[in-house]
């Protein structure tokens, strides 16, 4: 009903219109299974009725039972037997559904993306307020489930499949890593990128940047449980701050597009990479230029922009307000203020919604 040729009707704009509600009504289901614990237990303990569900993750049965047969409705869930009486309706999470809705380790993970958007819509009169005057909301004001959110979505990535799939195959990184190299990792977040480098590279020595304190926190506390503390320094510090020619890699990942002042971050990885060395971005995989009719991933970014980053990019004075989908030709006209002369799309290291890209 949405084709090219009636989606301008108002039947087509109705339809539309219901599907994004039906998708914050969904969206809000999903963040309550993830926060309380009931997907998981479904993946790990098995199938459940609403009071077995709520015997395992400390809840009421009475709001286990609602969400569990929404959830049956949607398709996420199958029940045994339908016509039982509802407290003895036994329900079950597909093996399938698993590394989707319960799984933190999986790349196919989606749960954590409610909490960014939970988090948004939790501040959202501040929103309002930043809208109308053009000022922000701080990452800081979001508060936990953006940062936890935006962690867990990324982790599979940035500590497993990173130096899995994708660092190995810039060889001259790759060696400099494995003979013992340093790397500067700005905006490091919650600490998966770093981490991930020291799990997959021993000799190598990573220093972590963030001017976020409960993000450092954080890092610092899951270096420590993954036990590479000991090669993992994490700073509560911009990349400024770093010694100049010191590092065999230096990279951000996923955080350029959120930052005040990109040309200052670029122009400081600049003197912190050692000659010979590499600096890293990777970014979201948005399309080189606007058109309307984007694609789900275009709307995705432009949605997590809206609600979070330009918000975020636009609490500091004098940003350059760069939002979630930065294009290419922005990323390298940055880089080129910063004193870059190349900006080289690496386009063998694919990483699905994400970009990188090799500054020299």
């Amino acid at each position: 009903m949405t084709t090219l040729e009636n989606r301008h009707t108002t039947e087509a704009c109705g339809e539309t219109v219901f599907g994004w509600i039906l998708g914050m009504e969904h969206t809000t289901a999903l963040y309550l299974g993830d926060r309380l614990g009931w997907w998981r237990s479904l993946a790990q303990d098995g199938p459940a009725t609403a009071p077995e569900l709520a015997a395992r993750t400390g809840t009421a049965a009475r709001y286990a039972r609602e969400w569990l047969e929404y959830q049956a409705v949607s398709g996420m869930l199958t029940v045994d037997d339908p016509a039982a009486a509802p407290d003895a309706r036994r329900f079950t999470l597909p093996a399938e559904h698993v590394p989707v809705l319960a799984d933190l380790d999986d790349e196919a993970i989606m749960t954590p993306f409610a909490r960014i958007l939970v988090a948004s819509l939790r501040r959202i009169d501040d929103l309002l307020e930043a809208y109308r005057t053009g000022g922000g909301v701080s990452w800081e004001t979001f508060g936990d489930d953006a940062r936890e959110g935006q962690a867990a979505q990324n982790r599979p990535l940035l500590r497993d499949a990173l130096c899995r799939d994708h660092l190995p195959l810039l060889g001259d990184v790759d060696r400099a890593l494995r003979a013992g190299g340093r790397v500067a990792d700005v905006g490091l977040g919650e600490g998966w990128s770093a981490i991930g480098i020291a799990r997959a590279y021993p000799a190598a020595t990573v220093d972590g940047f963030d001017v976020d304190a409960a993000s450092v926190e954080a890092a610092r506390r899951n270096a420590s449980c993954e036990g590479v503390a000991d090669r993992v320094a994490v700073r509560h510090a911009g990349i400024e701050t770093a010694e100049a020619g010191a590092y065999d890699l230096v990279c951000a990942f996923e955080c350029v597009h959120d930052m005040p002042d990109p040309v200052g971050v670029l122009a400081a990885m600049r003197r912190a990479v050692a000659p010979g060395g590499t600096v890293l971005i990777m970014d979201e995989k948005v399309a080189d230029a606007f058109a309307p009719d984007g694609d789900e991933v275009e709307r995705l970014f432009y949605g997590f922009s809206l609600m979070c980053c330009l918000p975020d990019g636009l609490s500091t004075p004098g940003s350059a307000a760069t939002g979630t989908v930065m294009r290419r030709d922005t990323l390298e006209a940055y880089a080129r203020e910063a004193g870059f002369s190349t900006v080289e799309v690496l386009e063998e290291l694919d990483a699905e919604i994400f970009r990188f890209y090799r500054l020299s």
